[in-house]
C-alpha cells in the first residue's frame, strides 16, 4: 500500500479548519504527484497507489467537510469520485492479469492454451480501461480539479483566520477551533470535555477502518 504523508503541523492545538487546509494541501499532492506514469501497464503499481491516494482525499474531504463552501465542495467531491472510479476499473484487470499470468506459469501445455485465451480477453479489459483512465485524467486537467483543491484549502484557511464558525451538524467549530457538541465540547485537536457527547446523528457504531487506506 502506498504510504500516506504526513501533515506537517497537524496536533491538538491546530484548529479545525486550519486541520482542513493543511490535510486537504497534502492529500491532493499526494493524488497528482502519482499520476506520473500511472498510464503505464507494465507497472501496475502506479495505478494502485494513486487510487489509494484519491480515496484517502475523498475521505478527508468528508471528514472536514463543514470547513468547506459546500457550492465548492460537492463537485469536487464528484470529480474526485469519477477519478477514484476510473482508477479502480484499471485496477480490477490489473491484479486479474498478474493471477492468470502467475497461474499460466505454473499449468500443463494442454492447459496453457485455455488460460492464454483468458489472459487475452482481460489485456482486452486492461487496455479499454487504460483509456477511460486516460480520458478521466484529462477531465481532471481541464476542470482544473487540482486548483479547486487548493481553492477549498484556502476557504478553510480563510475559516479559521477569519474566525468564522463552522456548522457540524450538531455543534459549531468557533473561531478557537474549539466544537460546542450538545452535552459535550471537543478541543482543536478533538480533545472532549464532557461525559456524554453524541457520536452522529444516529447513533451509528463507527465505520470499519479500511484497510487499503487506513481509513
Amino acid at each position: 500500500m502506498a504510504k500516506a504523508q504526513e501533515i506537517k503541523g497537524l496536533d491538538a492545538d491546530l484548529p479545525f479548519a486550519l486541520a482542513a487546509a493543511r490535510t486537504v494541501e497534502v492529500r491532493a499532492q499526494e493524488v497528482f504527484d502519482h499520476a506520473a506514469g500511472v498510464l503505464d501497464t507494465s507497472d501496475i503499481e502506479r495505478v494502485h497507489a494513486m487510487r489509494v491516494a484519491t480515496r484517502r482525499l475523498r475521505a478527508v474531504l468528508e471528514i472536514y467537510e463543514p470547513c468547506f463552501p459546500r457550492r465548492r465542495l460537492r463537485p469536487v467531491l464528484r470529480d474526485v469520485k469519477r477519478l477514484a472510479d476510473a482508477l479502480g476499473e484499471r485496477r480490477d484487470p490489473d491484479v486479474e492479469l498478474l493471477a492468470l499470468e502467475q497461474f499460466a506459469a505454473s499449468v500443463g501445455p494442454d492447459e496453457r492454451g485455455g488460460v492464454e485465451r483468458f489472459i487475452e480477453r482481460t489485456r482486452a479489459e486492461q487496455h479499454a480501461a487504460n483509456a477511460a483512465l486516460r480520458t478521466a485524467l484529462a477531465q481532471a486537467e481541464r476542470h482544473g480539479l487540482r486548483e479547486r483543491l487548493l481553492e477549498l484549502a484556502r476557504d478553510a484557511e480563510g475559516r479559521a483566520g477569519d474566525g468564522d464558525r463552522v456548522d457540524v451538524g450538531d455543534g459549531e467549530v468557533g473561531p478557537s477551533g474549539r466544537v460546542d457538541a450538545g452535552d459535550g465540547e471537543v478541543g482543536p485537536g478533538g480533545r472532549v470535555d464532557a461525559g456524554d457527547v453524541p457520536r452522529g446523528r444516529d447513533d451509528s457504531p463507527p465505520p470499519a477502518v479500511d484497510s487499503e487506506t487506513g481509513w
